[in-house]
């Protein structure tokens, strides 16, 4: 089975582009499943059809659905819901404000993805394509098992034990309600998904991450940004498509600054995605509706390839701990040290070897620290931080 996520900021085109792929995959005979996890779902309007929170049939081999988050809720945090609720208003008058609390930030996001592990584990479908969430939210998704691990494995044993001991003593002295064991196992039910969850999603033989960008400065930098957190947390991030572009055919003066804006914005994703393949995908003369657009949008992006294929399988970056230091090791394919140079400014390290430039957006860890040295081997550039940065 192949999942590929699309992700981007909002309004960069990500539901067309993941709808264009699933129409395309499907026509090549797999089983393919469109998922909407974003709350605001326009999946459906790419197809021209009604969707909802079951997959709906569009065709011979291919589904779409738009999961209901209020649903997932229900039926993944329901008991612990109840519990918070019950609570929260131990000693207050419920009303619906209290039950918006119960459901923390996020979590309507988290439960849609456990559905898609349901998908996988029953192996219904040959491809799933996740049409994501904007980019920060996308990222606090993929991230969140990693930081429920320490709690779980460390903490929330102790606090089940102690809780099923002292949990009718505490109810009686404190008046307050305890979480029930029916409770206490649905938190652990859940975060043994999660876990379950990111495992699938780190497996670069099933998972591909894909970032759809516009030529436009802000769109680029948050790209950047999350292209630089997805190789931090091993996610295989295997191509960049461009979306909107205007095509060279189109010669009206109005188009003409535009083009050039565009042009200088391509060479800029470039420098800063190598060696992950792009992709393009034009700005029709239409609205991109209707799987006749939808086929003739993917057409555009693939040509001839498989959209399936897992097209990049390697970290371009990554960081990790070296004693007191923090190691950034860049992939420089085909590259001589001699050419090598590197500066850094504000949030980006910029590399320059010969007439290429790479621009990288560095983690929130490394903003404070300064570059104690660099070293270039085995096509691999290594860069030590650490120490509070000189102003």
């Amino acid at each position: 089975m192949r999942i590929i996520l699309y992700t981007g900021k909002g309004g960069v085109g990500k539901t067309s582009i993941a709808a264009a792929t699933a129409v395309k995959s499907a026509e090549q005979g797999n089983k393919t499943l469109v998922v909407s996890t974003d709350p605001a779902h326009s999946l459906g309007d790419s197809f021209d059809v009604k969707l909802g929170s079951e997959p709906v049939k569009i065709n011979e081999r291919l589904w779409a659905q738009e999961i209901d988050a209020i649903h997932e809720v229900e039926e993944g945090w329901g008991k612990v819901q109840k519990y918070f609720t019950e609570l929260f208003t131990s000693k207050a008058v419920k009303d619906i404000t209290t039950e918006e609390l119960t459901v923390f930030p996020g979590m309507e996001d988290l439960l849609s993805l456990l559905r898609v592990l349901k998908y996988y584990k029953e192996e219904r479908f040959d491809v799933i394509i996740i049409d994501c969430a904007p980019t920060g939210e996308t990222l606090a998704l993929l991230s969140f098992p990693e930081m429920l691990r320490w709690w779980m494995e460390k903490l929330f044993p102790i606090k089940k034990k102690a809780i099923k001991i002292a949990g009718p003593v505490a109810e009686s002295l404190l008046k307050i309600p305890m979480p029930s064991g029916q409770v206490l196992d649905e938190i652990d039910n859940m975060y043994y998904q999660l876990d379950e969850m990111k495992k699938i999603f780190s497996d670069r033989a099933v998972t591909s991450i894909r970032i759809v960008v516009n030529p436009e400065k802000m769109v680029i930098k948050e790209a950047q940004r999350s292209f630089t957190y997805l190789n931090i947390y091993d996610f295989n991030v295997d191509a960049i498509v461009v979306n909107r572009v205007i095509p060279e055919n189109v010669q009206d003066d109005y188009f003409k600054v535009w083009k050039d804006i565009q042009r200088k914005y391509k060479d800029e994703i470039i420098q800063s995605f190598e060696p992950i393949p792009i992709y393009y995908a034009p700005l029709f003369e239409t609205e991109v509706l209707g799987i006749k657009m939808l086929h003739r949008m993917a057409g555009e992006i693939f040509k001839g390839e498989d959209p399936t294929t897992i097209k990049f399988n390697g970290r371009a970056q990554r960081v990790d701990k070296d004693g007191e230091d923090y190691v950034m090791t860049i992939e420089m394919p085909f590259i001589d040290k001699e050419d090598l140079s590197l500066n850094q400014k504000g949030d980006q390290l910029i590399i320059k070897a010969g007439s290429i430039k790479r621009n990288i957006t560095l983690p929130r860890t490394l903003l404070d620290l300064s570059i104690r040295k660099a070293k270039f081997e085995e096509e691999k550039l290594k860069i030590w931080f650490g120490g509070e940065k000189n102003e």
